[in-house]
């Protein structure tokens, strides 16, 4: 076991963990698209994305001190808390958390004294191309000691993610009894030490990692997509064959140009 850094006062080094994923569907028709949106919204408002974050609070041992949410209109949401290293007396907190208590789903919001948990929903489509895709940011910053890597796989599980991309950076310094400066409190060399064996077997993932900087980035891309789960209320068997290969090239094409961040021609 790895021995306990001793510091002198307190743990300054800021922690931040954007997460991004989206995920990609066929909708040809109109009515398709409108469907899809529909269900994303209701799969992801804001009162369920609350729960996620307050389960990554919990993960990374913090407590929640204060939440804040919002549905848009005509889609999307927003959940934004904040969050303590330490506990706190229970009249000092805002225990939105418990959604049973909250006065209504419109607005919730969440604080933090040392850190903050955020999440936002970005559905998409385009009438031209027969592709919706949705993307959700989340953003876990922590202070101290508290890590939010090992929130990942909750993380990665919690969404149907066809692209991912991941970006860690450590920040600040602090330092240890002697009065040594210390930039990082943990050894790490990249963000998929952090993700499970089983998850990564199921996407090519490349690292972009500036280690002087204590900056890395990793980005994954699904390897093998089954064309059904693609598909919004159409049976892949219903499809011809032709039509098939041209809409599988065609999700194809999308997710690669997210990945790489370049369209293709």
């Amino acid at each position: 076991m790895e021995n306990k850094l001793k510091l002198y006062g307190f743990n300054n080094l800021t922690k931040a963990l954007s997460f991004n994923i989206y995920d990609v569907c066929y909708a040809k028709s109109e009515r398709e698209q409108k469907d899809y949106i529909s269900y994303i919204d209701e799969q992801y408002n804001s009162e369920r994305l609350t729960h996620i974050l307050c389960h990554v609070t919990d993960m990374i041992g913090a407590h929640v001190l204060n939440i804040s949410k919002q549905d848009y209109d005509p889609q999307g949401a927003s959940v934004t808390l904040l969050i303590a290293e330490q506990e706190f007396p229970a009249d000092k907190i805002d225990t939105s958390c418990n959604l049973g208590k909250l006065p209504g789903r419109d607005t919730v919001v969440g604080h933090l004294d040392k850190s903050h948990v955020t999440v936002h929903t970005y559905p998409e489509y385009h009438p031209g191309n027969a592709i919706a895709t949705f993307r959700v940011d989340i953003d876990v910053g922590t202070c101290g000691e508290i890590s939010p890597l090992n929130t990942l796989n909750y993380l990665i599980g919690s969404f149907d993610s066809d692209i991912i991309t991941a970006d860690y950076r450590v920040r600040g310094f602090t330092r240890d009894v002697n009065g040594k400066k210390l930039f990082m409190d943990h050894h790490m060399t990249s963000i998929q030490d952090y993700i499970d064996t089983e998850t990564l077997e199921k996407y090519d993932a490349v690292d972009i990692n500036v280690y002087q900087a204590n900056l890395f980035h990793t980005k994954m891309l699904i390897k093998e997509p089954e064309l059904q789960n693609y598909l919004f209320n159409r049976d892949v068997l219903e499809i011809p064959p032709k039509e098939r290969l041209a809409i599988s090239n065609s999700l194809r094409r999308e997710m690669i140009e997210i990945f790489s961040g370049a369209n293709i021609y």
